[in-house]
């Protein structure tokens, strides 16, 4: 099956947003885990997180053929 040029990017970016929202998920379970009592920081990255999940599921629609039930 080969890929047209602009799904491949959308792939790719995809791999790049969900490493980072991986990271961002290990961060927030470290400093949890660590009982900081940083919870602006906590909250920034939980906002950041719930943004770049939002992007990826957009980016994800746009690769993903609609099914007509």
């Amino acid at each position: 099956m080969t890929q047209r040029p602009d799904e491949r990017e959308v792939r790719e970016l995809l791999a790049v947003l969900r490493a980072e929202h991986r990271d961002l998920d290990e961060r927030i379970v470290q400093l949890e885990a660590e009982q900081s009592n940083d919870q602006v920081t906590i909250k920034r990255l939980k906002k950041q997180k719930l943004l770049l999940k939002d992007r990826i599921t957009a980016l994800e629609d746009q690769i993903t053929p609609d099914i007509i039930a």
